[in-house]
């Protein structure tokens, strides 16, 4: 059984405008290859000239959702040939795509919004085709990440992406455990329902640090929540936010946090004092650490 390829017709939808260039909308032969071409996340505006270029002009548009792509094509007067290519079939698709590939056609690779390969399955089609000498060309434009990143106020010389945190808590934590002392901007996606155990879960891992909660990105209701991982849970709990969620935790203080055999030496000076709980509240306040952390290396110490 064969591959089907869908095509829209387009003639009498939304054309592309041809005043909005001032030219008429031609298609430009493409070399050979495979062409990785963001899309808008929101706004349907947000599209390069070269990335309609791309999708004019392709042999084969693969597309992660091909009923939330045919919205850009009939926008823009496009009727490329369209085929769906994610998670769930990529695997059978692969030969097909590699096929045409080396045949010498024109492949675009696009995701449901945003550029792909990020969060999606695409970077094993890109690594195939890498392996097979095929030609790789990144069209670039709008990104979820880089969005969030520019509207959140937190240091952006240095940032790392990490995408959906798992939905257990107890899987969440240990990989917050392991990003405590990255230090750089992180950077998460998120859904509503599940964003204040998140927070929850990042306060209690990372820190008290800066954090900012974006949502909805080039859309009509985008906004942002800022301040401290409190500050944050205070709002969320009050707001209940919904939509398409960017959470972006700043690295940690630097000249607060503590090394370890600094925390170390305080718990044995302060813990028969205070007692650990109360030890722990203040160490924890004092150094970066969170009280969870300094508590479990009292208990450490005491069992030593």
């Amino acid at each position: 059984m064969g591959i089907r390829l869908t095509q829209y017709n387009t003639k009498s939808a939304a054309p592309y405008k041809q005043g909005e260039t001032g030219k008429e909308e031609k298609s430009v032969t493409l070399q050979p290859g495979l062409y990785i071409v963001a899309t808008p996340i929101g706004n349907i505006r947000d599209i390069t000239l070269r990335a309609l270029d791309a999708l004019r002009s392709a042999d084969l548009i693969l597309a992660e959702d091909t009923r939330n792509s045919k919205k850009i094509l009939i926008e823009y007067g496009i009727n490329s040939s369209l085929l769906s290519y994610h998670e769930h079939n990529a695997e059978k698709r692969l030969p097909f795509v590699l096929k045409q590939l080396r045949s010498g056609k024109s492949v675009v690779l696009i995701s449901d919004a945003g550029t792909p390969l990020i969060s999606d399955p695409g970077f094993k089609l890109t690594r195939a085709a890498l392996k097979d000498n095929i030609d790789v060309f990144p069209l670039p434009g709008a990104s979820a990440v880089l969005a969030g990143l520019v509207k959140s106020g937190l240091p952006s010389d240095r940032f790392m992406f990490a995408g959906f945190l798992p939905s257990k808590s107890a899987a969440r934590k240990t990989i917050l455990k392991s990003f405590k002392l990255i230090d750089a901007t992180l950077i998460f996606f998120e859904t509503g329902p599940r964003v204040l155990s998140c927070l929850e879960d990042m306060r209690d891992e990372l820190g008290d640090r800066d954090v900012a909660l974006v949502r909805e990105l080039t859309k009509k209701y985008e906004d942002g929540i800022y301040g401290t991982f409190s500050d944050v849970i205070n709002n969320v709990n009050n707001t209940q936010p919904k939509g398409e969620i960017v959470l972006l935790a700043g690295p940690p203080k630097t000249e607060q946090m503590w090394k370890k055999d600094d925390v170390l030496y305080a718990l044995k000076i302060q813990v028969p004092e205070l007692g650990l709980k109360n030890a722990s509240n203040e160490i924890s306040e004092a150094s970066g650490w969170t009280k969870r952390d300094v508590y479990q290396m009292g208990l450490s110490l005491k069992q030593n």
